[in-house]
């Protein structure tokens, strides 16, 4: 909408619309209502006492089901009205399931919906299977799309020579689809660490110790109980010894990895801009569309401009979870519960920044000649390979003959190169084969 203040929600709205199953407020009701039907399922399960008369298979069974697989906006429009009355977010989740279960065969025993509970075990469950979920849904399908169009740019620009700048400088060759190769590997580097990160929960009453279950049932082993309910029930790792939350280290750790993934990409992001700008890569024009408001041709590079504003954004936010969450003053404050309802925001202007990057990926235009005359007119860059010979054959003092004749020098070309060899006391065999070294053949193994 025009009036959102996040642009996410606004402007951008439209490339960020699939995380709202997973950060909106929305979602975030809708997954503490699974965790509390989950929960009552397995006290049924167990069974408690005054449970073990339910069928955990049948119409009892569906009846709880249906309360998460028909929940709706209306029903989260319904909470949201009983929060203004209880102004507390997951009992307003608790007082609703009740609502949909009286008059049902669990007239008799709402009671144990929530019970023994705290808050914080709803929240500490319910949002991290929400990011482990976009994780699995929205980014990693994202950000593969964003590594096999760098791989497709890989092979594309496979065995094209490029000039090489270190420090801005002219320096040896490399191969363009080399330098886009480094990217991918990167990337996939981070993928590994990102597939093995937990995703954990805690879940263990007021104070983490299951206080409140123990006293109540002392003959049942509530530690056990927890695990399973947990690791089977939700598909999240149990943090066995907690204070009321979440620990939030594996969290940290998810953003840490995260931000590096987007790290990597600003890196992409400016380096491409920099080949636009030096005029390594054209951009294809698109009918009506307008570069500047003054200059009618400019075609410029916004894509990776946008996808690095956006990518910024989002690991200064990661950042500040990162940090944030796995501070809490004594057995827990409440500045984790303000501070997680904003975890969905870098994660959508890292989509976005996704989405920029394929898009500007897929504009690039090739300008071969630009790297051929770069190359032609930098011979100096094949002094490192002259020299590295004439140390093989124990010429004295190679690197300085070299240095006296490149550096700070221009018009450095093929023909100062050649009479810089014809020059040398060395063998006609020798200087043949170091004739045969050109900016354009002197790349390495990556071609």
């Amino acid at each position: 909408m025009i009036t959102n203040i996040s642009p996410i929600d606004g402007r951008y709205a439209n490339k960020t619309e699939e995380l709202s199953a997973f950060f909106s407020e929305y979602a975030l009701i809708k997954y503490r209502v699974w965790v509390e039907i989950e929960y009552f399922k397995a006290l049924i399960n167990l069974p408690l006492p005054q449970l073990k008369q339910f069928n955990t298979e049948g119409n009892d069974q569906q009846l709880l089901n249906k309360i998460v697989d028909n929940f709706t906006i209306d029903h989260a429009q319904r909470i949201k009205e009983i929060e203004r009355t209880t102004n507390h977010d997951v009992k307003a989740v608790e007082y609703f399931i009740k609502e949909q279960l009286r008059g049902t065969s669990y007239e008799d025993h709402l009671e144990f919906i929530h019970f023994g509970l705290t808050s914080q075990d709803i929240n500490n469950t319910a949002i991290p299977a929400s990011i482990r979920d976009a994780v699995k849904e929205v980014f990693l399908p994202k950000i593969h799309d964003v590594i096999n169009k760098l791989k497709e740019c890989t092979s594309e620009y496979k065995g094209i020579a490029m000039l090489a700048r270190t420090h801005g400088q002219p320096a040896s060759p490399t191969t363009l689809g080399k330098e886009f190769q480094v990217f991918v590997t990167r990337l996939e580097m981070q993928l590994k660490k990102l597939e093995d990160i937990q995703y954990t929960a805690k879940f263990g009453g007021a104070t983490g110790n299951l206080n409140a279950h123990k006293v109540t049932y002392p003959d049942i082993d509530w530690i056990s109980f927890a695990q399973t309910f947990v690791e089977e029930h939700l598909q999240l790792q149990r943090q066995s010894v907690t204070t009321q939350i979440e620990h939030y280290d594996h969290l940290a750790e998810l953003f840490h990895i995260l931000m590096r993934i987007n790290t990597i990409l600003i890196d992409l992001a400016r380096d491409i801009w920099t080949y636009i700008s030096i005029d390594y890569f054209k951009q294809k024009t698109i009918a009506g569309e307008i570069g500047s408001s003054a200059m009618p041709h400019k075609v410029n590079p916004i894509d990776f401009e946008n996808a690095e504003g956006n990518l910024g954004v989002a690991n200064a936010i990661f950042q500040h979870l990162a940090q944030k969450l796995p501070i809490s003053r004594l057995q827990r404050d409440l500045t984790d519960s303000t501070v997680l309802r904003n975890v969905g925001v870098p994660f959508g202007h890292t989509i976005i920044a996704f989405k920029s990057i394929l898009k500007g990926l897929s504009k690039l235009e090739l300008n071969k000649e630009k790297l051929d005359d770069d190359l032609d007119q930098n011979w100096a860059v094949v002094a490192e390979a002259i020299q590295n010979i004439l140390r093989r054959e124990a010429y004295p003092k190679p690197y300085e003959a070299l240095k006296d004749l490149t550096r700070g020098k221009h018009q450095i070309n093929k023909s100062t190169i050649h009479e810089f060899i014809e020059s040398l006391d060395i063998s006609n065999e020798l200087k043949k084969e170091m004739k045969v070294i050109t900016p354009f053949n002197y790349v390495g193994y990556y071609s």
